[in-house]
């Protein structure tokens, strides 16, 4: 039998103006755990949206062998049939639906005269459950689950298609280290299972820890194919290959010469919308001109309630505290009321919340302040396209031109608008949450800049990350935030992960 379970010729695909993929080839052993790693844009995804017949045959130049056989899918549901199985970044599943009902939609368990047997398939459900190491009972609507979890019942989705080859976007993006612990752990038991996985990652730390092999493309082609087995592929090595040059150091240095006082909040407390309970209690931190302030904590611990409270009371019920701009106290009881004070917020979910991905560049990045391009109320054309035009060149913002619709941008681009849009607004202070999450160590490399360009014009940032090397490279002080309270605060030059992650877990060890 050949021991390629999957070969990928010569593949070519060009969109309209744009040739995304040119002649690329893949091939993967049967029963390993290979990685595509690649900048935001170079080609990995639609790779496989080709093999999975999202993109069908006839749409692009090359051939795909599966199996050992040369095969045509039409769409998802023939490239599923013959056992290979995809789950986006974007995960597919209904919320107000039961696991089981999402475990087995488009594939119901069947009793007698058609009708759905349901407690076949919550036993079925159950069964699968178990096997990915998720105590839930199938019942459980998919919307009262975390993400680590949600990952999981797309897995056990994938397992009763009997997967022969799983496809992961971006499995661990969304998730906190116990969580892709878990999720790891659960690929190297579907490898012992004789199941081949193919996984695109950013995070090189968890490629060169569970990969077996790593195929590297760049700008649409195919670089190289590495042995992680080889024991002489690092991280640095990924790297060069992805961006063609070897990064210097992961954050660009920068020196910090901290002014006066931007930003002080107080006694900050925050009740979840629809529980008795608080998510942000009796907070206190403050940020400085020129200066960058992290804000550390685990999955849950109230870091984007604390931003998004403070961005005009976009979260949250009584509340209660205090906010100061340059000493002087603030009320931002609306969004538009939180601009006009001065601070901007970027989302961590930039598709959701942060962009309007039907819309070109152009509409997005004036979006906040369309005030400024007004006059009695209509919006000058031309000098929306001017700031659009700076905001691309500034940002290095890789589209054709501003007339571009952003959700076809790459990741990387998106987060470029994300904060051409807030730095539109001129804001003193701007709170980004999440904002490298699911990008590139290049497009990383690059926002790193952008924020050191902020401080050194005097404005404020505050980053929220959980990639805890992050706050370290980029920030002068951190914050820790554990349970909705402050648990402690760092200057960077005294820090470790593993302080910080003492300060993260306080507040629950003495819960526990």
């Amino acid at each position: 039998m050949d021991d390629h379970i999957l070969e990928m010729r010569s593949i070519t695909k060009t969109f309209p103006g744009v040739k995304a993929l040119s002649d690329v080839s893949l091939a993967v052993r049967r029963g390993e755990i290979h990685a595509i790693c690649g900048e935001n844009g170079a080609g990995k995804s639609t790779l496989m949206k080709v093999l999975s017949g999202v993109y069908p045959a006839g749409s692009y130049e090359g051939e795909i062998v599966f199996d050992g056989q040369p095969v045509r899918f039409a769409g998802i549901r023939d490239s599923e049939h013959m056992g290979i199985v995809i789950i986006h970044q974007e995960l597919a599943l209904v919320p107000y639906l039961s696991i089981a009902e999402n475990i087995f939609l488009g594939n119901e368990r069947r009793g007698r005269g058609g009708l759905i047997d349901w407690n076949k398939a919550n036993a079925d459900a159950a069964g699968l459950l178990d096997s990915v190491g998720l105590r839930e009972n199938p019942v459980t609507p998919v919307g009262q689950l975390g993400v680590g979890k949600q990952q999981l019942v797309e897995i056990a989705k994938a397992l009763s298609k009997d997967v022969k080859l799983l496809i992961l976007d971006e499995p661990t993006a969304a998730l906190n280290d116990t969580d892709s612990a878990h999720l790891l752990g659960l690929l190297r038991q579907l490898k012992e299972r004789g199941i081949t996985c193919i996984m695109i990652s950013h995070k090189l730390n968890e490629i060169t820890a569970i990969a077996d092999n790593v195929t590297i493309i760049r700008d649409g082609k195919t670089v190289e194919t590495l042995s992680l087995h080889a024991g002489e592929v690092t991280q640095e090595r990924i790297i060069r290959g992805m961006v063609g040059r070897d990064l210097e150091s992961y954050y660009p240095e920068r020196e910090s010469h901290p002014g006066e006082e931007v930003l002080r909040v107080e006694d900050w407390t925050v009740k979840h919308p629809t529980q008795d309970r608080l998510v942000v209690d009796h907070a206190n931190f403050s940020v400085r001109a020129g200066e960058v302030v992290g804000i550390a904590g685990l999955m849950g611990a109230g870091r984007t309630e604390l931003a998004m409270s403070i961005f005009g009371r976009s979260y949250g019920r009584d509340i209660t505290g205090r906010v100061y701009m340059h000493g002087k106290e603030v009320r931002a009881r609306t969004v538009a009321e939180a601009i006009d004070r001065g601070i901007a917020y970027a989302t961590e979910d930039r598709k959701k919340y942060g962009l309007n991905l039907i819309e070109d560049i152009r509409r997005n990045v004036s979006a906040a302040a369309l005030s400024k391009l007004a006059t009695r109320g209509w919006v000058n054309g031309n000098e929306e396209t001017k700031v659009a035009e700076d905001s691309r060149r500034d940002m290095n913002i890789k589209a054709p031109s501003v007339s571009s619709i952003v959700g076809k941008l790459s990741g990387g681009n998106q987060q470029k608008v994300v904060l051409s849009k807030w730095l539109f607004t001129d804001p003193d202070v701007l709170i980004l949450d999440e904002p490298t999450r699911g990008i590139d160590v290049g497009a990383k490399y690059e926002i790193y800049t952008i924020i050191n360009k902020l401080v050194a014009a005097g404005k404020a940032v505050v980053v929220i990350s959980s990639e805890l090397p992050e706050l370290l490279g980029i920030c002068d002080r951190i914050y820790t935030l554990s349970a909705g309270r402050i648990t402690g605060e760092l200057p960077v030059h005294e820090a470790t992960q593993e302080s910080l992650m003492v300060l993260m877990t306080k507040e629950r060890e003495l819960a526990a």
